[in-house]
C-alpha cells in the first residue's frame, strides 16, 4: 500500500478520536482564555524589566494566570529556568529539610535527576543535604503507600512522575494522581509532588486541581507551545509555592525580584497557543500509532486508547528500523533536515542512543523528535509536533523510508 494511502485510511478511522482531541483543545482553550480575561491582561503587561525586577506586575500577573489555569493557588513561571530538571530540583530543595525523606511512588524518576536526589553522588545532592531517597517498591499502589506513610513519619513528599518519559510503563490520569492524593493527606502532611512533564492540557483537569501540592514543569515542553524559548513552572498550594519561591530567588525574596527581561509576551502567548498545539501533537500520536499498528509493530498507546501524555512508543523490532524512522525524522524536520542522526554513547545510558530533532528551540519537547537506545526491543520514543500537517508528513516520510529495502 503507498504510504499516503495508509495515512488516508488511518485518518478515516482516527475520525472519532480527533474529535475527541478537538473538543479537549476547545475546554483547555476557554480555561486559558478565562485567564486572560479575568487579569486583563493588555499590552503593558509585556513590558521588560530589569536589575532586580521590582515592580513587574507583567511577570506577577502572568503567575497569577499559570496558577489559574492549573486550578492552583499560587505558582510562578520563569524564562531562567533552564530545564524541567531545573524546576523539579527548586521544588525538590523548597520542600525538603535535613532529615526528610522524597519518597517516589512511580519508580526511579527521570535519570536527570540521579546526581539531584543523590542516587549519583554529586556535589550538592539532596543526599549531601541529609535528605532520604526511598522507592516504592511497586507502581502506584495506594496500599503500600498508605501502609509506608503511616510507618515513616519522616516523608516529606511523596513523588509522582506522571509521564511515561523513557520507559515501558503507563502514564498517569489526573484521576489516578487524585487517588493518591486522597491518600496521603488523609494518613500525613506530606506534599504530593507532581513531575507534571509532558502531560500537561492532556486533560481536562491538572494535578493541582484534584489535590496535589505542587506540579512542576518546562516551558519548552507543552505549556510554552514552541513559542516560549526558555524556562519553567512550579504551581501548587501556596505554602508550597512560597518555599519553592524561597529557592527560586533567596528566603525572603521569593518572587518579589526577578526581571522578566522582555520575556513575558512570549510566556503568555506560549500559554496562549498551549492547548491547540497540545492538541496537535496527541492528534500526529494517535496517527503514528495506527500506521505503525496496521504494519505489525507493537505501540504504546494504541491508536484508539486514552492519552494522558504526549509520548508514543514504537517497538521496531531491529537497529536498522529503529535508526531509519530517526532518520526519516530528522529529514522531514523544518531545522537540520540536511542533518543524518547517528547513535552515539549518550551520558547516563549503558547503550547508544540515536536522536532525531530538528527543532526551532534546542531540546524543545513539545517540536518533533525521536529518539531510542540501540538495544532490545528497539523502541523509538516519539514525542511534540507544533502542527498536525507537518507530523502527518515526517511520519509519513520515516515510515516510508523505515519500510523500503536498502
Amino acid at each position: 500500500m503507498d504510504i499516503f494511502e495508509l495515512c488516508s485510511q488511518c485518518e478515516g478511522e482516527l475520525r472519532e478520536v480527533f474529535e475527541k482531541i478537538d473538543r479537549l483543545s476547545f475546554e483547555n482553550t476557554k480555561k486559558v482564555m478565562k485567564a486572560f480575561s479575568d487579569h486583563r491582561v493588555s499590552d503593558a503587561h509585556f513590558a521588560a524589566s530589569s536589575g532586580y525586577g521590582y515592580g513587574d506586575y507583567g511577570r506577577d500577573v502572568c503567575d497569577s494566570i499559570f496558577a489559574q489555569v492549573f486550578g492552583a493557588e499560587a505558582g510562578f513561571a520563569r524564562h531562567n529556568i533552564v530545564s524541567g530538571t531545573h524546576a523539579l530540583t527548586i521544588g525538590l530543595f523548597g520542600l525538603l529539610r535535613t532529615g526528610d525523606t522524597l519518597y517516589s511512588v512511580t519508580g526511579k524518576p527521570y535519570d536527570t535527576l540521579d546526581g539531584v536526589i543523590g542516587i549519583t553522588p554529586c556535589d550538592g545532592s539532596l543526599a549531601e543535604f541529609g535528605v532520604i531517597y526511598k522507592q516504592a517498591k511497586g507502581f502506584l499502589d495506594l496500599n503500600e503507600i498508605e501502609a509506608e506513610l503511616k510507618s515513616d513519619k519522616s516523608i516529606k513528599v511523596v513523588y509522582i512522575q506522571r509521564s511515561r518519559g523513557y520507559e515501558q510503563r503507563r502514564t498517569l490520569s489526573v484521576n489516578e494522581i487524585k487517588a493518591v492524593c486522597e491518600v496521603v493527606h488523609r494518613v500525613s502532611d506530606a506534599y504530593v509532588f507532581v513531575d507534571n512533564c509532558y502531560g500537561e492540557l492532556c486533560e481536562e483537569l491538572e494535578p493541582t486541581a484534584v489535590g496535589a501540592d505542587i506540579a512542576v514543569g518546562s516551558l519548552i515542553k507543552n505549556m510554552g507551545a514552541g513559542i516560549a524559548e526558555s524556562g519553567g513552572y512550579i504551581v501548587g498550594t501556596k505554602e508550597a509555592v512560597e518555599r519553592c519561591a524561597n529557592r527560586l530567588t533567596t528566603p525572603g525574596i521569593g518572587l518579589e525580584a526577578g526581571a522578566s527581561l522582555g520575556q513575558t509576551k512570549s510566556i503568555l502567548k506560549g500559554l496562549f497557543f498551549a492547548p491547540h498545539v497540545v492538541a496537535q501533537a496527541l492528534k500526529g500520536a494517535a496517527l503514528c500509532s495506527a500506521m505503525l499498528t496496521k504494519l505489525g509493530f507493537e505501540v504504546s498507546p494504541s491508536p484508539f486508547e486514552d492519552r494522558y501524555d504526549i509520548i508514543q512508543t514504537l517497538t521496531l523490532r531491529s537497529a536498522d528500523k529503529l535508526c531509519r524512522f530517526c532518520e526519516g525524522i530528522q529529514a522531514a524536520s523544518p531545522v537540520d533536515s540536511h542533518v543524518k542522526p547517528e547513535p552515539y554513547a549518550m551520558p547516563g545510558y549503558s547503550d547508544e542512543v540515536i536522536m532525531a530533532a530538528g527543532a526551532f528551540t534546542q531540546g524543545s519537547s513539545i517540536e518533533l523528535s525521536a529518539d531510542g537506545p540501540l538495544r532490545e526491543p528497539f523502541t523509538a520514543f516519539i514525542q511534540g509536533g507544533l502542527t498536525y500537517e507537518s507530523a502527518k508528513l515526517a511520519f509519513c516520510f520515516a515510515i516510508d523510508r523505515m519500510m523500503k529495502d536498502e
